[in-house]
């Protein structure tokens, strides 16, 4: 029966997999018009983050972190350059994952279900935000990161325990925490690191987690991939060059790296994130006070 329900998630995923680079190929030539492939910087961010992705550091904080520093993306364009360019590698995640580690598959498909509902109904929202609101809820929500990952590397959240699923009332509440996660990724706040702690919280092996997470993020990133394309709110040069090369970054990672010691890098990773948190919040500030010295001119005018 597991071996069963695992082809038809494989299945449904190869199938979102190229539905989506269909529309997403179709998309980019009609708007390749003085639009560029990706640079040596964008490959590169591409395949640093989605190597550390794989090891279990995420990959949305930390590129936004990049972008912001290097100034390689637009604010209002980072959300939808992550959730299309990470769509590939993502993919190889979830196969991977979803094949080598034990979950029980009630459990994964309804969390996998409840994540990609809330990412469908995120990016309605988040697509059609004004740069500022972006800049406010990016800084925000990556302060939020920081302090996640802080739990994490300080062991003030549980370990986990050995359930490989859920059932009752713990169910229904991994169902509605990975709903509000999947509405959080679309503006590009990854769901890694807090999925962890709501499967440590709720009683299952940390091991678990990856095929969770993963699984979720490659079924609801299509989705809310696709809104941001019909919107055009993301960079083609910076999303192909997450994808170019955070592909093969991925299968380096999970097929033949499997693990290494990551404490100074989360360390590392939560200094950037925390920075690029403030980054983002003096940028909508510095907006805000564009827009009050713009009305006043207006007004003197009137």
């Amino acid at each position: 029966m597991a071996a069963h329900a695992k082809a038809i998630l494989f299945a449904l995923l190869g199938l979102s997999g190229v539905v989506f680079s269909v529309i997403w190929i179709a998309s980019a030539r009609a708007e390749a018009a003085g639009r560029r492939w990706p640079t040596l910087q964008q490959l590169a961010i591409g395949a640093v983050t989605d190597f550390f992705d794989t090891l279990g550091i995420g990959s949305f904080a930390t590129t936004t972190s990049l972008y912001k520093l290097g100034r390689v993306v637009a604010d209002e364009d980072i959300p939808g350059t992550l959730n299309i360019g990470h769509m590939i590698p993502t993919f190889a995640e979830a196969f991977i994952f979803i094949l080598v580690v034990a979950v029980d598959m009630r459990t994964l498909t309804l969390m996998i279900a409840a994540a990609t509902a809330g990412a469908w109904l995120g990016a309605g929202v988040v697509s059609s935000w004004p740069r500022r609101s972006i800049q406010l809820g990016m800084g925000s929500l990556l302060l939020g990161a920081a302090a996640i990952m802080v739990a994490r590397a300080t062991h003030l959240v549980p370990g986990g325990g050995q359930a490989l699923g859920l059932s009752g009332a713990r169910l229904a509440i991994g169902l509605a925490g990975n709903f509000v996660l999947g509405a959080l990724m679309t503006l590009g706040i990854g769901l890694f690191a807090p999925c962890m702690i709501l499967v440590a919280l709720l009683g299952m092996s940390e091991t678990t987690a990856f095929p969770i997470m993963m699984g979720s993020c490659a079924f609801l990133m299509p989705g809310a991939g696709i809104r941001f394309l019909r919107s055009g709110r993301y960079d083609l040069g910076a999303s192909l060059g997450l994808t170019l090369a955070g592909t093969p970054a991925v299968l380096i990672a999970g097929l033949w790296v499997k693990s290494l010691r990551l404490d100074a890098v989360k360390w590392l990773v939560v200094v950037v994130v925390v920075y690029t948190a403030v980054a983002m919040l003096r940028s909508a500030a510095r907006e805000s006070r564009q827009e009050l010295l713009k009305r006043g001119r207006d007004a003197g005018r009137i």
